[in-house]
């Protein structure tokens, strides 16, 4: 899935930090779905793999035993290989890192409802963050909140609108401690949304406090 209209993308950080494994997994998982999206950050990867690559060509060398070319050569001689076959583009909105997280597209999604009209479900990953689908009804407000830490939101279907911008399929919103907002998804269709987060939110209002407990964003 490829999508040219994008306007909102990864930071160079971010970039780098996935090039090199630094990432949590539950970010790796936003930025791998972003990446098979967008052309733009797709390219930006390339060269700062291709810059990791240059810093282990010129890292010192490690000793092998005597043997090891001739163990990896019989090892490749001994393996079977068959040519992979054609891909074939899967329908739906989910690109193909998101769907080895949840088994399948929009239908296999086991949504929970945590208010508001808004649901959710939360993906397994490894501490560190963690990240969840969102589905926001078309024209309804997420409550007023802020941010503990950083939170990477990335648009698969619809649009959703904030104090900062408009954000619509494969655009991804950075936001930090800084930033305060109520999104707001589009009208006309249902905003569907994989993000992540290091640190819980803060809710302005009362009653999303309340609730922050138990649906644990």
């Amino acid at each position: 899935m490829t999508m040219n209209k994008i306007k909102h993308h990864l930071t160079d950080a971010l970039l780098m930090g996935y090039a090199a494994g630094t990432l949590p997994e539950a970010f790796n998982l936003v930025v791998a779905t972003h990446i098979s999206m967008c052309d733009t950050c797709r390219a930006a990867l390339a060269g700062y793999d291709a810059v990791g690559g240059e810093v282990m060509l010129d890292s010192d060398p490690v000793s092998m035993a005597e043997d090891a070319l001739a163990t990896a050569m019989s090892r490749i001689s001994a393996t079977r290989f068959t040519a992979p076959a054609k891909p074939k583009r899967a329908a739906g909105i989910f690109p193909a890192p998101l769907r080895e997280y949840t088994g399948g597209d929009l239908d296999s999604v086991k949504w929970r409802r945590v208010g508001g009209g808004v649901s959710q479900m939360v993906l397994p990953t490894a501490s560190g963050a963690s990240v969840r689908l969102l589905r926001i009804p078309a024209g309804t407000a997420v409550p007023d909140h802020g941010h503990r830490g950083l939170e990477l939101t990335l648009v698969l279907q619809g649009a959703f609108v904030d104090e900062t911008d408009r954000f619509a399929a494969g655009d991804i919103e950075i936001a930090n401690e800084d930033l305060n907002h109520t999104p707001v998804a589009e009208a006309g269709m249902d905003c569907i949304c994989l993000a992540a987060t290091d640190a819980p939110l803060r809710f302005n209002g009362f009653m999303p406090r309340l609730a922050q407990r138990f649906i644990g964003i």
